[in-house]
Order: structure tokens, then C-alpha cells, then sequence
């Protein structure tokens, strides 16, 4: 055998073997399953119909969720832009013109404006509410004292010969004036006016001495004592 014939021998062997992996059902069939596959023409790879809708589908979907994504970013970015901009009106510390003189305050500069002026808030809030607690305990005592006040007149009230011994306005003049005389005769020996720290220091001493309640007792209980023994003869 030549080379030929065994060249040809071995394209021929291999030719049967393709043939043997596709179906029995003859050229025809071979012919017409091959022209059958999607995408294939004239030999050559295209992209049919459905191809071509899925594909701009898959392309629209894509322009919609870009779409949708930058209408979320801009309605946040507007959200955020809007809320700086509600703050700078409300708070009245950012209303002022920056130190450094720009017209526009920055983010940072509003932000840490507006803490401040929340503690400031907070700070105010706690001191009325003190306020308030010491009000409502001067309320509270005036009401008690309200209270005793209406004991005492309804007492005095239910008391018979009421005003019988009654004191003149003249008489309770004539005691206090009897004890301002003596505090002042005891006042105008015991002060130096030297000095003003000389002076001073003789109004703490005299009020030491003859103004605490002892003295002051006593110095009631003499004053009264005379006007009795005046009164009586």
C-alpha cells in the first residue's frame, strides 16, 4: 500500500467515526438539526431575536437602578442641605456672620453652634426649674402662714372684751422710742469716726455687745418696766 492510499485510508477512518456521533437519521436530518441550533447561519455565530430583547432588558435595568440610585443620593443630599439650612435659622448663634468673615457658615461651624446652644437650653431649662421649686416652697410657706394668720383672728375674734385693754398708738411710740434713745446713747459712746476701718471695726464690736438678744431683753423689760411705774402714778 502507498502513502496515498494509507493517507486516505486514515481521513476516511476518521470521517466514519464523526459520522458515527451523530444520529442515524441521515444527511437530511443532519443537515436540518444543524440549521435547527439557535444562532447558527450560514455557519457563522449571530444573535437572534430573543438575544437581542434580553439583552436591551437586561440594559434597561441596569439605566433603572442607576436611575433610582441617584434620585436616593440627591433626595438624601437635599434632606441634609435643608436641615443645615433650618438650623442656621433657627438657632440664633448661627445667624451671626463667621469670625473670619465669610458670609456662609461651614457644616462643622453650625453643628458645633447648635450643641452649644442646646446646652445653653438645657442649662436655662435647670435653672428655671429651680426657680420654680423655690416658688412653689415661698408659695407653699406663705399658705401656712396664710393659715396661722386666720387661726390667730378667728381666736381674737372669739375672744370676749376684745379691745377693753387695748394699748394707744402713743404708747407703743413711746416705747420704741425709749429703746432707740437708749441704743443711741450706747451707739454714740462706743463709736470712733477716726477712720473709716476704725468705724467699722467699733459698729462690729457695739453690735456684739449691745445687740444681742439678751440686751435687747433686758433693755425691753426696763423700758417697759419705767412706763408702767410712769403710767401707774
Amino acid at each position: 500500500m502507498s502513502a496515498t492510499d494509507s493517507s486516505f485510508a486514515d481521513s476516511s477512518f476518521d470521517q466514519s467515526m464523526q459520522d458515527d456521533d451523530l444520529p442515524l437519521s441521515g444527511p437530511t436530518s443532519r443537515q436540518n438539526s444543524a440549521s435547527s441550533l439557535p444562532g447558527l447561519n450560514d455557519g457563522g455565530l449571530q444573535l437572534t431575536d430573543d438575544d437581542d430583547d434580553t439583552s436591551d432588558a437586561f440594559r434597561n435595568y441596569k439605566d433603572r437602578r442607576r436611575n433610582a440610585h441617584t434620585a436616593a443620593e440627591q433626595k438624601r443630599r437635599d434632606a441634609i442641605k435643608k436641615g443645615y439650612e433650618e438650623l442656621q435659622m433657627i438657632v440664633p448663634t448661627c445667624q451671626q456672620v463667621d469670625s473670619v468673615g465669610s458670609q456662609k457658615l461651614s457644616k462643622a461651624t453650625i453643628l458645633q453652634r447648635s450643641i452649644d446652644y442646646i446646652q445653653y437650653l438645657v442649662q436655662q431649662k435647670k435653672k428655671q426649674e429651680q426657680e420654680v421649686e423655690n416658688l412653689r416652697k415661698e408659695v407653699m410657706a406663705l399658705k401656712i402662714m396664710k393659715s396661722n394668720y386666720e387661726q390667730i383672728v378667728k381666736a381674737h375674734q372669739n375672744t370676749p372684751g376684745q379691745g377693753q385693754n387695748q394699748v394707744s398708738d402713743q404708747v407703743k411710740f413711746n416705747v420704741f422710742r425709749a429703746i432707740m434713745d437708749s441704743q443711741f446713747q450706747s451707739f454714740n459712746e462706743s463709736i470712733s469716726v477716726a477712720s473709716f476701718a476704725e468705724l467699722s471695726a467699733c459698729v462690729f464690736s457695739w453690735l456684739e455687745e449691745y445687740c444681742k438678744p439678751q440686751t435687747l431683753r433686758e433693755l425691753v423689760f426696763n423700758v417697759l418696766r419705767k412706763l408702767h411705774q410712769n403710767q401707774a402714778f
